[in-house]
């Protein structure tokens, strides 16, 4: 079983947020720490969603949980409960803080073949 990344006082802060709660529409969700705990791991790691560990389960599954909820703002109000809170901030890090490095960020190549300057001796 993989270290948990969320202790019990960080939980208690998100877990009335997250979808899924008895009584919210649709299915109950009984993971809903287990997966939170998935994309911390994948966050924290840096590892691609096919290398999440098994005991997360089924890493299309994980993955298309998330792609939900980020596009119904999960996520952000996620981020806003756990604002300030330092056990985690280093995951929940802000894109419009980070910049990437000019090869990242789609740059133009240089086409031409750059050649040394050979200095004219007299």
């Amino acid at each position: 079983m993989a270290r948990t990344l969320l202790s019990d006082e960080v939980w208690n802060k998100v877990r009335d947020i997250l979808p899924g709660k008895e009584g919210d529409r649709g299915r109950t969700a009984s993971s809903n720490r287990w997966f939170l705990e998935a994309v911390l791991w994948i966050a924290r790691t840096g590892s691609p969603w096919r290398d999440l560990p098994a005991e997360f389960g089924r890493w299309h599954t994980v993955y298309i949980r998330f792609s939900r909820w980020r596009s119904k703002g999960v996520w952000q109000r996620v981020v806003n409960a756990l604002a300030g809170e330092t056990e985690i901030e280093h995951v929940l890090i802000d894109s419009t803080i980070v910049r990437a490095h000019q090869h990242s960020a789609g740059a133009s190549k240089k086409t031409g073949r750059k050649r040394s300057v050979v200095p004219e001796v007299d």
